[in-house]
């Protein structure tokens, strides 16, 4: 979310009082952190259709999951920023992991009662864990190095998040939807109410499983030795004033990342549903799950290359050519049907590598001791990710699944201006 990461209004101008070594070994640890998050929110892509047919939802009902999700980026990320800065980037990240962890042990008593609104309370918790711990360790990840490959090291951290949002989708489809399926062919009228609460059910050990995974990683980061980083306020601007408002690049990328990581999720969510479709691939619930797979693992596969393309290639230019590719094959999709449709907006994900990051750091670029409420203001455009998929599945409703794929279109269209023109406003 895809997979998403943020960054938080703690301030990234910072100095890290330990050798090359603490750093390599630090990055290290941050990876499974990057890992675990991208793999439970893609989970999320698997939550839709799942809980859409539990509780017999149309499409914009089931985009609640995502707003619930990501709304929390919105409202936790600056009283998030201002706890990591009191309590440290490491505790952070160890407060983060616990909150996550009950948020996934709420998903078995929500299960238990089948109750759509406990799971959408669940997934806030969840995410606010997610929030937190990605306040705590963007920021950190961008001060573990030398300032002009920032946003390669981001890139790169970002690919191990594509891994589990790549993996997500299987472990998802085994655990949750193969079940589900099941159960629905083999039913009938009479016991409709009672395969829907085992549906519900399906959820309780995957769930569980990535509590204790999360719990025993805070232990681990509580017991670590970190890098310790201390804010510096000594960088001035490059212009004189007192808010980062005044920046108009920054403005311009905010509503850049709010556009993409709504575009993303959107995308994502509406997979399983899509590539179910008659004229599309008329694939079960399951099978379609696991081409979910390939539109992460592009991603995944994206990051990597542009972990060492971005250090040659301007990144204004990479953004734009991706984001043009990105409406293309879109488009491609809304027009087409069978595999065509299928494999191009699969294809989609390969080309969404590369933005997050680029976006990021341009919308960053010459803020200087402005740079943590940059940070602050593009933390809160994620909120992008719950709203735009409502939207889409409100067109969904009416227009059907296959043209909603348009509105996705326009939020690429504005990427790729920013990367040619919008960067560079003053």
């Amino acid at each position: 979310m895809a997979g998403i990461t943020t960054s938080s209004s703690v301030a990234v101008g910072t100095s890290v009082r330990q050798g090359q070594n603490n750093y390599q070994f630090a990055l290290v640890a941050l990876t499974s952190l990057f890992f675990m998050w991208g793999f439970i929110t893609c989970l999320n892509d698997i939550l839709v259709p799942h809980l859409k047919n539990v509780f017999s939802l149309n499409y914009a009902q089931s985009m609640m999951i995502q707003l619930c999700f990501f709304g929390a980026y919105f409202i936790v990320s600056l009283p998030a920023g201002a706890l990591v800065k009191r309590i440290t980037y490491k505790w952070g990240i160890v407060v983060g992991l616990v909150i996550a962890a009950i948020g996934c042990a709420l998903f078995i008593p929500a299960a238990h009662y089948r109750i759509y609104v406990l799971f959408l309370g669940a997934l806030f918790v969840l995410a606010t864990g997610i929030t937190i711990l990605q306040v705590a360790a963007n920021p950190y990840v961008t001060v573990l190095g030398a300032p002009d490959t920032a946003a390669s090291r981001l890139t790169l951290t970002q690919a191990f998040n594509s891994l589990g949002t790549t993996l997500a989708p299987t472990f998802g489809a085994f655990l949750i939807l193969s079940a589900a399926t099941v159960a629905v062919d083999n039913a009938t009228p009479e016991q409709l109410d009672a395969l829907h609460l085992a549906e519900a059910s399906a959820v309780k050990f995957p769930y569980l499983i990535l509590a204790i995974t999360l719990i025993v990683l805070a232990a681990i980061f509580a017991a670590l030795k970190l890098p310790h980083v201390e804010d510096e306020e000594t960088v001035q601007p490059i212009r004189g004033g007192g808010s980062a408002w005044q920046y108009p690049h920054l403005i311009l990328g905010a509503i850049g990342l709010f556009l993409y990581v709504g575009a993303e999720v959107s995308v994502g969510s509406f997979l399983v549903n899509f590539l179910s479709q008659p004229d599309i691939a008329k694939l079960s619930e399951a099978d379609a799950a696991h081409y979910v797979s390939y539109f992460w693992g592009g991603a995944m596969i994206g990051r990597f290359i542009g972990s060492v393309a971005m250090r040659y290639v301007d990144d204004g230019k990479a953004l734009a050519f991706n984001a043009l590719i990105a409406a293309i094959l879109l488009l491609a999709t809304v027009l087409t049907t069978g595999h065509v449709a299928m494999w191009t907006v699969l294809a989609v994900g390969l080309f969404n590598s590369i933005m997050f990051p680029t976006i990021f750091s341009l919308a960053l670029h010459g803020l200087g001791r402005y740079t943590s409420q940059g940070s602050g203001i593009l933390c809160l455009a994620i909120v992008g990710g719950a709203v735009l998929p409502v939207i889409q599945g409100v067109l969904a409703d009416t227009i059907g699944i296959h043209l909603a794929f348009l509105m996705p279109i326009l939020c690429y269209a504005y990427i790729a201006y920013y990367g040619l023109k919008g960067h560079k406003a003053v």
